[in-house]
């Protein structure tokens, strides 16, 4: 049987860290947290938890997440956000998956996303793949800010792993509005620095391209209201992040 740590990156998650260390309770060598300063009582409730917990200054989603992954002290690392659990059927795959010894370098897991009182199942939210487990030599967190992604450095077996993620998203539609308008100024700077450009056909094509994929070709309607809402919100959140990445633009000429 192999060991496993579990790796949090927390700021001001009192309201979440307890279910999500709870839900890796049984399987977990090791949970560490590493806390931005947070002003609330993230780090006590999770210390009385038993988790480690080191205070490191915001570094970036990405950055921070790597220093989590490499100050685990188990060869495999599970990867979570605090509003994230695992459900029953997920937190058993990963205890059979450890039994045998993690026989593969990566695994991937689905995950499901909270809003406004369910769970949702269709569109752009789900299955929302993600690989989160990990041979921590084999691994590092990319992609652009703030949206981060965990991948293999080099060839390695990867395998998928029945259960969900349960992702306690947005609980109301404010919180969406406002997780919206940070994220996409994050992702509009990053993409500035990468040296990407927008345009007004990126601005009218892409959020129409986005509602599409979402609410008709990924069968967002099944989920009713809410998947209308979502779909239109992720096709609203592709034409702010053009939009700012614009001004950026024009403001550097």
């Amino acid at each position: 049987m192999a060991y496993l740590s579990v790796a949090i990156i927390t700021y001001n998650e009192a309201s979440n860290i307890e279910r999500c260390i709870r839900s890796v309770a049984t399987i977990a060598d090791e949970v560490l947290v590493v806390d931005s300063n947070s002003t609330d009582n993230t780090t006590a409730i999770a210390t009385a938890l038993g988790a480690k917990v080191i205070v490191q200054p915001f570094l970036g989603y990405i950055e921070q997440k790597n220093f989590a992954l490499q100050q685990a002290s188990h060869p495999f690392v599970l990867s979570l956000d605090a509003d994230e659990a695992l459900d029953e059927t997920l937190l058993q795959s990963i205890a059979a998956a450890k039994q045998l010894g993690f026989t593969a370098d990566a695994y991937t897991m689905n995950r499901s996303n909270y809003f406004c009182g369910s769970f949702i199942k269709h569109g752009t939210w789900y299955p929302d793949r993600k690989l989160r487990l990990v041979r921590k030599e084999k691994a590092a967190w990319g992609g652009i800010n703030p949206h981060d992604k965990l991948a293999l450095t080099s060839a390695g077996k990867q395998q998928h792993l029945q259960g969900n993620i349960l992702h306690y998203t947005y609980h109301t539609i404010e919180e969406l509005v406002a997780q919206t308008n940070k994220f996409t100024t994050i992702q509009a700077k990053a993409m500035y620095a990468q040296g990407k450009r927008s345009s007004v056909f990126k601005m009218v094509m892409n959020p129409l391209v986005a509602f599409i994929s979402g609410y008709i070709i990924k069968r967002g309607f099944l989920d009713g209201i809410n998947g209308f809402i979502i779909a239109r919100s992720v096709a609203y959140s592709t034409l702010l992040k053009y939009a700012k990445l614009y001004h950026l633009q024009q403001a550097g000429k």
